[in-house]
């Protein structure tokens, strides 16, 4: 049944019982906030329908867990520019001056578990709902950072993913394969040769060890036939060149 809101916004069910957050499935545009509190974090992939487990340990970040657990549970996971041919990690501890420059797409995605350990830390997945574009950013809050986005071009992602996808799935296995062997990589083949087409092509983008540019190729195509090309393209090109010590999970 599609959910009505009250004059309140609360989203109200067929029951009555009110809900302050919409079942991911009942989302749309309108449940999106125009501010986000920002988690950025390079070669950390997020996508729509995807999820990703994070170790919350920074003060500041895990007071931007705490506020979004007040507010729809909704976090924006966004990758730092690469700089003078480096990736900057985000450990500038709250002093804008030393912020890293942001790409302008990133993924929000709702808190779906969460663990809070003895020592005030959290441990948590996020499930991603949307991509968004950074409009600007709006300063600091307790620490971390907070921007205006925009989520309309990216409507499609709160639909269902495509049933068919149009793309040379064996190629695509077979560039993982040569890569992982290059690599000296394992994964579980008879489980990726069971999953759809929709669950692959957003599993496998997020756990293969990409750095932050290519990761961020990934997160802009524009549909999964285009992931499926990028994904190949770069299992074939990194599969030349060994990265030691780093495997899919």
């Amino acid at each position: 049944m599609t959910p009505r809101h009250d004059p309140l916004g609360s989203v109200v069910e067929h029951d009555g019982i009110p809900r302050r957050i919409p079942l991911i499935q009942d989302m749309t545009l309108a449940d999106f906030p125009a501010e986000i509190g920002l988690f950025p974090l390079d070669e950390a992939l997020l996508l729509p329908h995807g999820k990703l487990p994070l170790n919350v340990f920074e003060p500041r970040y895990v007071a931007l867990v705490e506020d979004a657990l007040r507010e729809g549970r909704m976090i924006g996971m966004i990758q730092p520019r690469e700089r003078r041919g480096m990736v900057v990690s985000d450990d500038s501890h709250g002093d804008p001056d030393d912020n890293p420059p942001l790409y302008s797409v990133g993924c929000i995605g709702r808190i779906t578990s969460m663990t809070e350990r003895a020592d005030g830390t959290y441990g948590i997945t996020l499930t991603g709902l949307a991509r968004f574009r950074l409009l600007r950013e709006a300063g600091l809050r307790r620490g971390y950072r907070v921007a205006r986005i925009d989520v309309s071009g990216f409507a499609a992602d709160l639909t269902d993913p495509e049933e068919e996808v149009v793309y040379d799935r064996e190629r695509l296995l077979e560039s993982l394969r040569r890569f992982c062997a290059q690599q000296g990589l394992s994964t579980q083949w008879e489980a990726l040769h069971e999953m759809d087409d929709a669950t692959l092509l957003v599993m496998l983008p997020m756990i293969c060890p990409f750095a932050t540019a290519e990761k961020q190729a990934l997160l802009e195509s524009g549909s999964l036939a285009e992931r499926a090309n990028t994904l190949r393209m770069l299992l074939e090109m990194a599969g030349h060149e060994p990265d030691e010590g780093a495997s899919p999970s």
